[in-house]
């Protein structure tokens, strides 16, 4: 990953970046459908991120599974990723995924980023801009998220050392840790809404598609998994 230049000259050290790509849900409100499986002209959104992130020059890629692993692993096996698959587990929250995912990184990494994989506008200039804004952070700051309006946008950046504070109960990556250490996150002011448009509801799916002029659909192998909506 590239250097930026420092507003009073010099440059930001290299940062060496993980990355958690959180997949593992089971889609109720979409009909217990994967999310991640959305196609937007023929790609699906977890290739779109995973294309993204590489170009924003993560150093280690990790994409947590569970419901839909079965479904979402033969479309990201040509990454050069690391692949966690929790579907054995008899149930896991978001908490434990994240966990996983950063279990998963090999070496020594300066910051974490986490996202989840339904994030359908997110490209690489994004994942970089949010990256510059961790590299320029004010001092004592552990936490970057974008922000608007008060609103949290995903993903979320934070230094790699904060992990070992999950003993105390507080989600080092999640709300809970961003609610409880204000004097330790930085929320960046941002008008970029592609940092907090996701897919939760066949409503947010159409909201979508009416933004893009498309159809953002399933491929025709995913269907209802487990139930219906």
């Amino acid at each position: 990953m590239g250097c930026i230049l420092k507003g009073g000259g010099g440059l930001y050290g290299r940062l060496r970046l993980g990355a958690v790509v959180l997949a593992a849900g089971q889609g109720s409100r979409m009909g217990y459908r994967p999310k991640c499986l959305l196609e937007i002209a023929g790609v699906s959104l977890i290739r779109r991120q995973l294309i993204a992130l590489s170009g924003a020059g993560v150093d280690q890629l990790v994409v947590v599974l569970g419901h839909y692993a079965d479904l979402i692993r033969p479309l990201i096996e040509d990454f050069p990723i690391t692949v966690i698959d929790l579907s054995a587990e008899s149930e896991f929250s978001q908490k434990y995924s994240v966990s996983a995912g950063i279990d998963a990184l090999h070496g020594k990494f300066d910051a974490v980023m986490v996202t989840p994989s339904d994030m359908p506008l997110l490209g690489t200039a994004d994942y970089t801009d949010l990256i510059g804004a961790y590299k320029k952070r004010p001092e004592g700051i552990q936490m970057v998220r974008p922000v608007f309006q008060q609103g949290l946008g995903n993903p979320v950046i934070f230094d790699y050392a904060i992990t070992d504070e999950s003993q105390d109960g507080i989600e080092p990556m999640c709300r809970n840790w961003w609610n409880n250490r204000q004097e330790k996150c930085f929320a960046w002011p941002t008008e970029n809404d592609r940092f907090f448009v996701d897919i939760d509801t066949p409503e947010d799916l159409e909201i979508l598609e009416k933004r893009l002029g498309c159809k953002v659909i399933y491929p025709e192998a995913v269907g209802m998994v487990h139930g219906s909506a």
